[in-house]
Formats: structure tokens, sequence, C-alpha cells
């Protein structure tokens, strides 16, 4: 007869959240100058069966609102009820930045090149610190939430490390319209813990302090396919991909080539050939135009929604893409989720 092992219970911060249960973890950062405490909020979800342990985490960035509402959205998904493994998810990884709408920490620094973190180093640091150790380091793997910085905004993509066969196949298994071959940067999240043995994927979309119903269902049900396939969640009510998502090896930015006002024609998700006319830039009281051209073909990932631009600006995010690409993808994928049945018309943003 085989030997039943109870499963022991999680610790995190001092509590114990026991097999089947769920509990809410407040995990010390610091004070605000007039002393209002600071916390790490941790939703901590510990099923009754073994399986791994993932982090969902939103809003390193703290006007990366969209992330923040896939979270809510996903903490409220019935197949958790029957989750195996563990399920870490911090709402609001920068609540410094969230709280001021703002992208970056008080003192200007980005959170997100401020990793390993230090106990005894700026705040950002010590932010990093407690987030990397008391969370990340403790799952086998995670998925980290952002969206485009404010004035811009990004069709829902992965972004997944070059030859790494375990974000590869995660980000397939996510099913957003694009995966974009990204490299590791010093200093952020996802390059740390892949230094830690600990694979992250890294998902971009949608536009800052906005939100995007798009943008929100794409990630919910990738979070959950993600979870399908490592066998945490049940299959039922969790649908794959109807079709492949689209594989870009590069992309590029696309400046605007004079200051004025910016006139698009063509919007994130477009597919483009070498010569299409993108956008227009004109001088607010001349007549004077000056076209802004695809320089080759791709898909457009990413765009400028402020209309004043200057020269220089980034307009457009061109990826390339393999040429066994599905050009049908992004249209497919769209129409699966805008019929996907987990979502009902009270949750349209």
């Amino acid at each position: 007869m085989a030997v039943v092992v109870a499963r022991e219970a999680f610790e995190i911060g001092g509590q114990r959240v026991v097999p089947g249960s769920r509990a809410a973890v407040a995990l010390p950062v610091s004070a605000m100058p007039d002393h209002t405490p600071v916390d790490l909020h941790v939703e901590v979800i510990h099923g009754k069966r073994a399986g791994p342990t993932l982090f969902v985490s939103a809003a390193v960035h703290g006007d990366e609102v969209i992330g923040v509402e896939i979270v809510r959205r996903l903490l409220r998904s019935p197949q958790l009820d029957s989750l195996r493994g563990t399920l870490l998810v911090v709402p609001i990884v920068n609540a410094y930045g969230f709280l001021a709408h703002s992208r970056y920490l008080p003192d200007r620094r980005d959170l997100n090149r401020c990793f390993p973190g230090s106990a005894a180093g700026s705040l950002g640091s010590r932010l990093a610190h407690i987030f990397l150790n008391e969370v990340v380091l403790r799952c086998d793997f995670g998925i980290d939430l952002h969206s485009a910085a404010v004035h811009r905004t990004n069709l829902p993509q992965i972004r997944v490390t070059p030859g790494d066969a375990t974000t590869a196949g995660m980000a397939r298994d996510f099913g957003a319209p694009v995966i974009l071959t990204s490299p590791l940067r010093e200093g952020s999240l996802r390059g740390e813990a892949a230094v830690r043995g600990t694979p992250v994927l890294l998902y971009e979309a949608g536009e800052g302090l906005r939100f995007d119903e798009f943008a929100v269902r794409a990630g919910v049900a990738g979070i959950l396919r993600v979870m399908r396939a490592q066998g945490m969640v049940p299959a039922k009510g969790i649908a794959r991909a109807r079709t492949p998502s689209l594989v870009c090896r590069s992309s590029s930015w696309l400046r605007a080539p004079t200051g004025g006002l910016l006139r698009t024609f063509r919007a994130e998700g477009d597919l483009v050939a070498e010569g299409d006319l993108l956008a227009a830039v004109a001088a607010p009281a001349g007549a004077a135009e000056t076209e802004l051209l695809a320089p080759g073909p791709g898909i457009l990932i990413g765009r400028a929604v402020l209309p004043v631009v200057n020269e220089g600006d980034a307009v457009f995010h061109l990826a390339t893409l393999s040429p066994q690409a599905d050009t049908d993808t992004v249209d497919a994928l769209t129409a699966q989720l805008e019929a996907d049945p987990m979502f009902d018309e009270d949750e349209i943003i």
C-alpha cells in the first residue's frame, strides 16, 4: 500500500499557510516620511496537492496598472480552487510608484534595474532584495507583468531569453500574439532570476496608467494556460490558443523624422511591408508634412499615442517576422479572447 505523505504548510513572512488554504501576507519594506508603513503584499494560495511553485508579479513599474488588473482577475479564477502546488501573487511590487502614478521610486530609480538588491542599500535596492529573496527565489518559475510607458502602448507580447528552451516553451503555452526574443538586462528582475535558476516570462501589453481589455484578457488567459501546461490547474475552462504565437527574433524603434504633430495611420498588431506609410509629422502652423515609411516588412508591436512629438521620439516598434509566420495570428487570437466564456460583460473595463 502506497504511503501518502501529508503536504507541509508554506511559510512566508512568519505565517504558515496550510495546504488547501489562502492567506494575505504583508512583508514589511519601510515607512513613508510620515511613518505610514509600506509592505510588499503577497497573496498565497497553497494547494492541497503537490506541484510547482509559481509567482506572478505586477507593477514593478508603478504606472503599469494593467498587470494589477490581470492579477485581480486571476485571483478570482475558479480554477485556483483545484490548485496543485503553490501560487504567490504580488499585485503591486512598487507601491511607491503606484501611489504616485509614477514608473519610478521616490528617488527616481527604476526598480527593474535594482536587482539583486541589498538589505542595506537604497530604497529600491532594499525592495528588490526583499522581493527577490522572499518571493522570487522560492519559486520554480515566474511571470512578470508589464506595460509600455505612458504615452505608448504595446501589443500583447511575451519576452523570452535567447537560447532558453524553458521560457520558450512557457511562452508557447502562454499564447500571446507575439513572442519576442529579448536579451537579459543587468539589474533586471528577469536577468537576476535567470542567473539564480528561476526562469521568468515577461509579459508586455497595453499602456501605462491605462486599462486595455484585450491586454487584460490575453494576460489572464495566458497565465492560466501556463499553469495548465505545468499541471497546476485542471484543463476545464482553459482553452489553448488556437493559433501559434508569431515568433520575432529582432525589433527596432522607428523614430519621428522631425518635431510637430503626429498623425498615425497604422496601429499595433498591423502587418506592414517595406515602404508602407505609417505616419506623418506636420508643423502646427504649416502645410508641409514629413512621412514615416516602413523600412522593411514586419509587425507593429508598439506605438506612440501622444500626437505631439520631438524629432527622434520613438513612434513605432517594428518586429521582424520569421518566414514561416502565420499572418492571421493576431486576428484569430483577438476573436478567441472576445469569445472566451471566462469573462462576462461585468468584467469589461
